[in-house]
This record gives structure tokens, C-alpha cells and sequence, in this order.
């Protein structure tokens, strides 16, 4: 690993630094390793650092790096791959995210910016009616081979994951601590299987355990790396509601299974119904509907070629060129291949979707219309 690796690593390992602050200090710095080489006096004059905290920052520089560089041997002993929010494999939906983790550790070979990512969450006390509707939701959807993610818990997550990998889709599990303290101990054996097939995602250098607090920031990057969210079955209160409400927060699609409303852990999925929070899924075809997703006769993704548009002006074709190889861009992809300004490329972006030639999608992300 070069030397930029070790300041990543480092920087999320600073005092009173969270992962906004992280990437602010970034961005004014201009890397990593610029952050530990600034003085106090530099720190301080960052937006929203102040004394106490450029105080904190500089006094745990040194114990940082030294973490750093024992996590370095722990990441090049058991082959992980480091993600800082810079580097291009980073995943560009998370990174749409203001709070996604500055770095993320990651074992396995599954893509994180795959054309279709569902995550599915739900309770920990999954019923038989909750894991047959799962399995059922996982095998329909195979044929559009998408990514599946969960955060391989008891109950609903490891019903997603097992059904993934049944019907040999990449699955990834998100966990709450470090690679070395995997959670709950029971789920290990699986893991061998999904990192041959998918992989484990997490935020937390090794040494981590899965402490309380960790769980709802592990529910930010299920909630935030997926192009929709589906709840199996849930309490009113408890992790999977949280997680809805981040999807929500973020601008992805959110689902929920309905159950009996004398059901415990259908109540949470009936309010979030109820109360326009998330869209009723009793069948695939409804998520199939909702985003925009074709199959042809034969159960196979449809392939089409772009339609031909009458009359494009210059832009609009260039806008058109850019979807030659996928059907779906991200705006911030969008900005970046066409060269246009944020907001030029929004008001043309607007007419093209008024003329029917795309389609905006939830999470900034834009589809053109075959």
C-alpha cells in the first residue's frame, strides 16, 4: 500500500471527527495526509472546527497513525480492499450520501456500483410467513440479477442473504464492527460463501465490536448504497424502521410487505404504508413497475438500442450519447462526462424529461427512455 492508504485509514481514526468532518477536512486540506500536516493554526481556521476541535485533531494525530498502520498489516494478512470516497470504486450511490463513511474496508468481488442494488431489512424475529415471502421476492427478482444487500443480523437479513445466494445472486453484508470481530458469531459460517459471491462491507477498522450504537450507523450505508429498500416484516420501532426512514431521507424507493394488522412485526411495514413512507409490495411486479425495469417474454433483461430522437439539438444528443453503454447515470456522472454546469445540465435534464426522453429516478439518478 503507498503512504496515502496510511493518512485515510488515520483520518477516520482522529478524535471529535465524524464522517462529514472527515471529508470537509479533505476538501479544504486537499488529501488526507495534507490534514496531519496542518498546524493548529490551520485547523482552526476550517469552517465548523474551531479551537477545541483543531485541539483534538492535532493531539490525536500521532496514536491515529499508529492505529493506521496496524490496521495496514491487518487489511494486507487477510487481502481486503480499502474504498476512501475518493477512489472511483467507491460506491457512487452511497457517495450521494452527505454522511456516507469517508472509508469503507471490504472483502470479497462483488460490484458496488452494480446496475441494480436492493437492500432488504426487517426484523430480527422473522416469522414463516416473513421468510417465505422473502425467498419468494429474492427468486422473482433473479432475473434481473441484482445485488442484494443486508446487514447479515439474525431474521430477515440472513433470510435475504441465504436467498441470494440460492438463487446465485451477489449478495454483500454490512456489519456493525471490524472484520476480525464478525457479528453474531452463528452467521460466520455463511461468510465464506458470500465473499466468494458478493462479500462484507463495513466501516469499522479491525478490533471493532458490534456495539449498540454502530447498528444504526451500519443502517446508513444499507439504507444509502441500494437503488431500493425493501421491509420484509417489522415492529414500530426498531432497526429496520430507522433504516426506511435514512432510504427515505436519501431519496430511494422503499417497500414494504403487508401483513396482518393484529401481526407484531407486521405493524411497522403497515404503518409505513399507511402513512406514504414506503410503497405496498405484494408482488415483484410492483417494484418491477415502480423502477422501471423490463424483462421480455423469455424472462431475459430486455437489451435495446437508444431510440433515435427526432430532432435533438446538440446538447440534448450529447446528453443522449452518454447512455450509449448504460441505462442509467447518476447526475454527478452526468456533470462530469458532459462537461456541463450542475445547473445547465439540470434545466436540460428538465426538458428532456417534459419531451419524454428520460426519466428521473430516485437517488439523482436518470434513465433514458428506450
Amino acid at each position: 500500500m503507498n503512504s496515502s492508504f496510511l493518512y485515510q485509514i488515520a483520518l477516520t481514526q482522529l478524535n471529535e471527527i465524524g464522517s462529514v468532518t472527515a471529508k470537509s477536512l479533505v476538501a479544504y486540506c486537499g488529501s488526507a495526509e495534507a490534514v496531519f500536516k496542518a498546524s493548529k493554526k490551520q485547523l482552526q481556521s476550517i469552517p465548523n472546527i474551531g479551537v477545541v476541535r483543531a485541539e483534538a485533531i492535532f493531539s490525536s494525530k500521532n496514536e491515529a497513525l499508529k492505529l493506521a498502520e496496524q490496521e495496514i498489516k491487518f487489511i494486507e494478512k487477510n487481502k481486503l480492499t480499502t474504498l476512501f470516497y475518493t477512489d472511483k470504486n467507491y460506491p457512487k450511490r452511497l457517495l450521494q450520501c452527505s454522511d456516507s463513511p469517508p472509508l469503507l474496508y471490504f472483502k470479497g468481488n462483488a460490484n458496488l456500483n452494480a446496475d441494480k442494488i436492493i437492500s432488504i431489512v426487517g426484523t430480527r424475529r422473522i416469522t414463516e410467513y416473513g421468510k417465505e415471502q422473502c425467498e419468494k421476492l429474492v427468486a422473482k427478482l433473479a432475473v434481473f440479477n441484482p445485488l442484494i444487500i443486508s446487514g447479515l443480523a439474525y431474521g430477515v437479513d440472513i433470510a435475504a442473504h441465504k436467498a441470494a445466494m440460492k438463487n446465485n445472486l451477489q449478495t454483500v453484508g454490512v456489519v456493525a464492527n471490524g472484520m476480525d470481530k464478525m457479528y453474531p458469531a452463528q452467521h460466520i459460517k455463511y461468510i465464506k460463501e458470500m465473499v466468494e459471491s458478493g462479500g462484507v462491507l463495513t466501516e469499522y477498522r479491525s478490533g471493532r465490536v458490534a456495539d449498540k450504537q454502530n447498528f444504526p450507523q451500519r443502517n446508513r450505508i444499507v439504507a444509502g448504497m441500494c437503488d431500493a429498500l425493501i421491509v420484509i416484516e417489522t415492529a414500530v420501532k426498531g432497526g429496520a424502521m430507522i433504516t426506511a426512514t435514512l432510504a427515505n431521507s436519501y431519496n430511494r424507493e422503499v417497500f414494504a410487505l403487508p401483513g396482518k394488522v393484529s401481526d407484531e412485526f407486521s405493524a411497522g411495514c403497515n404503518y409505513l404504508i399507511k402513512s406514504n413512507q414506503a410503497i405496498l409490495l405484494e408482488n415483484v411486479e410492483d417494484l418491477v413497475k415502480s423502477m422501471l425495469w423490463d424483462v421480455d417474454s423469455k424472462n431475459k433483461i430486455t437489451t435495446k438500442q437508444t431510440t433515435l430522437f427526432l430532432e435533438l439539438n446538440e446538447n440534448e444528443k450529447m446528453v443522449v450519447d452518454l447512455f450509449s453503454k448504460t441505462e442509467q447515470m447518476s447526475i454527478d456522472d452526468l456533470v462530469i462526462e458532459s462537461n456541463f454546469s450542475p445547473t445547465k445540465l439540470a434545466a436540460l435534464l428538465l426538458e428532456m424529461e417534459l419531451k419524454g426522453m428520460v426519466k428521473a429516478l430516485p437517488g439523482k439518478t436518470f434513465k433514458i427512455i428506450k
